[in-house]
């Protein structure tokens, strides 16, 4: 089984949860903070693909930075809400699961059991 990666901000409750369940599951994984780490447009674009997710998938709707930029009813390419996910981590929903060739957004927590309930 292809280890797990965590991205996450340390903070996030939902990310503590995926961190725990995954710790409590015995499987190795890493977590990535990526706000120590940020992750680079490729690597964005990449997760996003493997986990069939676009930009807007991951949008966090909820966060000031996306009522200031008028996200909302600004019409932004898919190219463009990434830049705008990587210079503004916050509006990036968390945490994004990879393992091997998946992607899933856990959330709720619960559903990073998927990953290996299905293995």
């Amino acid at each position: 089984m292809a280890p797990i990666i965590i991205y996450q901000k340390p903070t996030c409750s939902t990310c503590r949860q995926v961190v725990k369940l995954v710790q409590e599951s015995g499987h190795a994984f890493t977590a990535v903070n990526y706000y120590e780490t940020p992750l680079s447009k490729t690597t964005l674009k990449a997760l996003l693909k493997k986990g069939s997710l676009n930009a807007r998938d991951v949008l966090r709707t909820k966060e000031e930075k996306y009522k200031t930029l008028r996200l909302a009813t600004t019409d932004k390419s898919e190219d463009e809400l990434i830049e705008l996910m990587i210079t503004y981590p916050d509006l990036l929903q968390r945490p994004l699961v990879e393992q091997g060739q998946t992607v899933i957004l856990a959330r709720p927590a619960e559903a990073v059991k998927q990953l290996w309930e299905q293995s």
